[in-house]
């Protein structure tokens, strides 16, 4: 794997990202995974998202993560998620910008707030193939969208995850057109400590089916 930093543009502000690439001959496919929210901490080096780009590049594919606007050495300062939708589409025309990446095999996953942000614009272009809500809060965005999304779409959740009661999580899930998956890992909460591995694996095998 070579891990490699990826500073892009997003409007006029500069973004920090890091690109990692399995070893072998590409180009790959490629996931963009979304950090969780800026005010409470979230970033690209937070666990859920590095065990995923991890286990994505062990898996052969691409992983491309990144500091929203404001977070880390990212210009800018956080922007209500408007703001950091519009970051999460510079990524995705910067990601098809390598020669490693296979531009018509990409995914986005948010995990948390990062699936608000993203979710609503990879839905919408048509270079995103698949999404992956982890752990959408779904008190605090309207995932609404995606009862019109044809696109392949997992969601996976904790059992105990403090944002969104199990119940509740299911009976969105099971309002959402085919093709659609989701799981609940059971004994995990919104921070998937000690669950990070499970939950990559999951999401790697569904990015590697669809992708």
């Amino acid at each position: 794997m070579e891990e490699r930093a990826a500073d892009f543009l997003s409007g006029g502000l500069l973004l920090e990202g890091i690109l990692a690439v399995p070893e072998g001959a590409g180009p790959f496919p490629a996931v963009i995974v979304c950090h969780p929210h800026p005010l409470y901490g979230g970033s690209m080096d937070n666990n859920v998202v590095s065990s995923l780009c991890q286990m994505l590049t062990q898996e052969a594919l691409a992983a491309f993560k990144f500091n929203f606007r404001g977070v880390g050495a990212s210009q800018g300062e956080f922007d209500r998620g408007i703001g950091e939708g519009e970051d999460a589409s510079a990524a995705i025309s910067f990601i098809s910008t390598f020669k490693e990446v296979d531009p018509d095999r990409v995914g986005l996953t948010g995990y948390s707030a990062g699936a608000g942000f993203a979710l609503p614009v990879g839905s919408n272009d048509r270079r995103i193939k698949a999404l992956v809500a982890i752990s959408p809060p779904l008190a605090m965005f309207d995932f609404g969208f995606l009862r019109e999304c044809p696109k392949p779409k997992l969601l996976i959740s904790g059992s105990e995850d403090d944002f969104t009661a199990i119940d509740r999580f299911v009976a969105f899930c099971r309002s959402l057109p085919e093709p659609r998956e989701y799981e609940s890992i059971e004994g995990a909460d919104h921070l998937w400590s000690r669950y990070e591995s499970r939950l990559a694996a999951k999401v790697t095998a569904f990015f590697t089916r669809v992708l």
